[in-house]
């Protein structure tokens, strides 16, 4: 397959990793790097080895899932530091949001008003118009309890 194109392998795969590691410079998500350093690894095997093409792929496809496997755990244990650790959370976001009743809490749940949208709220009843605190946020429904 790769005896088709006019370069050698190692290129090949040198090429793939080039590409990975620009398209991952634009299009950032700490993904591509550790595909294109499995396929940049992949051609200095092939390189110093030689190795046919069957085997190029089963070193590729194993230093990929290394090499994810490496990074997520990586990132993991070593967090990226944020100004605003909330950003990507925008439930937790409302935590202490007065927002209004839209349709009566009955039984523990009911719909609240927050902002320009409405979300499913959990929590003790609460008629019509009622003012209430957002207290806590999971899968999508705010955790509410009545003002003091």
């Amino acid at each position: 397959m790769l005896d088709v194109l006019p370069l050698e392998a190692h290129w090949i795969w040198m090429i793939l990793a080039a590409i990975l590691g620009t398209a991952e410079i634009l299009l950032p998500g700490f993904f591509l790097i550790w595909i294109g350093l499995a396929a940049l690894l992949t051609g200095v095997i092939t390189l110093l080895t030689g190795i046919g093409e069957p085997a190029q792929f089963a070193v590729f496809a194993t230093l990929a899932i290394a090499a994810v496997y490496a990074g997520r755990r990586w990132f993991a244990l070593n967090p990226i530091e944020t100004s605003d650790p909330l950003l990507n959370d925008r439930t937790a976001r409302l935590i202490g949001e007065i927002v209004t009743v839209v349709e009566a809490i009955d039984g523990g749940t009911g719909r609240v008003r927050v902002a320009d949208g409405v979300w499913t709220a959990i929590g003790a009843d609460a008629a019509v118009g009622t003012r209430l605190r957002v207290t806590g946020a999971a899968n999508g429904r705010l955790t509410v309890e009545p003002l003091p």
